[in-house]
C-alpha cells in the first residue's frame, strides 16, 4: 500500500467503458514521511479531495477495491488518513 497527498483531479472525457463514472486523482507519493518527486494517477473510491493524505492500493487488489475484477485499474484510493 502507498501513501500520498492528492494534488489534483484528472479529467478524462474519453475512457474505457468500465471506468465511466470514475473519478481520477493525481497523487504525490510520500515515503518515510517525506514528499517525493513521484506521482501516481489513481481511481477514487472514498471521496477524497485535493490536499488530503490518502492510502492507495495497487495491482490486482485495486480491481478488487472497485468490486469490478474486469476494470483495467492499477491504482485505487482506498482510505483517507485522519
Amino acid at each position: 500500500m502507498l501513501k500520498g497527498q492528492v494534488i489534483s483531479n484528472i479529467v478524462s472525457t474519453r475512457k474505457q467503458p468500465a471506468l465511466v463514472g470514475s473519478k481520477f486523482l493525481e497523487v504525490r507519493l510520500i515515503e518515510n514521511n517525506q514528499m517525493t518527486d513521484k506521482f501516481i494517477i489513481a481511481v477514487d473510491s472514498v471521496g477524497a479531495g485535493i490536499g488530503e493524505i490518502v492510502l492507495i492500493t495497487t495491482g490486482s487488489s485495486a480491481r478488487l477495491a472497485l468490486h469490478n475484477t474486469e476494470s483495467p485499474t492499477d491504482a485505487v484510493v482506498v482510505g483517507i488518513v485522519d
